[in-house]
């Protein structure tokens, strides 16, 4: 580690003042910026808490009957309030520690290629809402680590449309418990929405085939014959580019299966 200033503001407008400093960073539940500044990844001068904001934290829903979640709000808040394909997806994130001090709104702002809460929001459709505008889930993710977020910008809370089927399907890494492929499938009255993350170098992306056939038939049968292109997959050490695409089909199966 190294030496660096924290503050630790009790509203949304002092954290919005504090990091207008040089160098200030967000500070949410620490579960990906801590390791990143141990290994000198990152190195502000300022780290701004956001665990003390408790406008910041819950869970309600708005009068279109959205689930609003706080971005501070941690996992197994979550796992513990949401609706199921939600709340069985936070459930299974990481460890203990990890769901009892990682927020929904840290791991939507790292937007790490291979978290949950991002194809969540993909899948749902969500609106992320900041300290100064709405953005919708099709353009908030921009690539691999990369959001729309605006330099000092937070994550303030998270608005989820209710489906009337959803779940997630993951196979995970075993030591990291981050994702290798996850799919979040999720029904609406309008049609289906696919979303996976892990596989792509380019971040979490919607599976436009598969909404199309799930749309008309919302089953496993439908997805038959359906695959993704390798190009453009992840390939590293757990697997190649040509088995993530495989998991895309095999976990889409399973997420529709368990959604039904």
């Amino acid at each position: 580690m190294y030496a660096f200033e924290i503050e630790r503001p009790t509203s949304i407008a002092d954290a919005v003042k504090a990091l207008a400093a040089d160098e200030a960073q967000p500070l949410g539940g620490g579960q990906t910026l801590i390791p990143t500044l141990k290994q000198r990844l990152a190195m502000p001068s300022v780290l701004v808490s956001l665990s003390g904001i408790n406008e910041m934290r819950g869970i309600c829903t708005d009068d279109t009957g959205r689930l609003c979640i706080g971005g501070g709000t941690t996992h197994v808040e979550v796992a513990a309030g949401a609706f199921p394909g939600l709340a069985g997806m936070a459930a299974k994130i990481g460890d203990p520690a990890v769901r009892n001090r990682g927020t929904l709104g840290g791991s939507l702002a790292n937007n790490d290629p291979s978290a949950c809460y991002p194809a969540a929001a993909l899948g749902l459709g969500a609106t992320i809402v900041t300290d100064s505008r709405e953005i919708a889930a099709d353009d908030f993710f921009q690539g691999m680590f990369d959001t729309a977020l605006n330099e000092g910008e937070i994550i303030t809370q998270v608005k989820f449309p209710v489906p009337a089927k959803s779940a997630y399907a993951k196979f995970e890494q075993p030591a990291s418990r981050f994702a290798l492929v996850g799919v979040f499938v999720a029904k609406f009255e309008e049609g289906v929405r696919v979303a996976v993350t892990g596989a792509s170098e380019s971040g979490v992306f919607r599976w436009t085939e598969a909404e199309a056939a799930l749309s008309g038939d919302f089953s496993a049968a439908a997805l038959e014959g359906l695959s993704v292109a390798a190009d453009g997959m992840i390939g590293d050490l757990h697997g190649t580019p040509e088995y993530r695409a495989h998991l895309v089909g095999v976990m889409t199966k399973r997420a529709v299966a368990a959604a039904s």
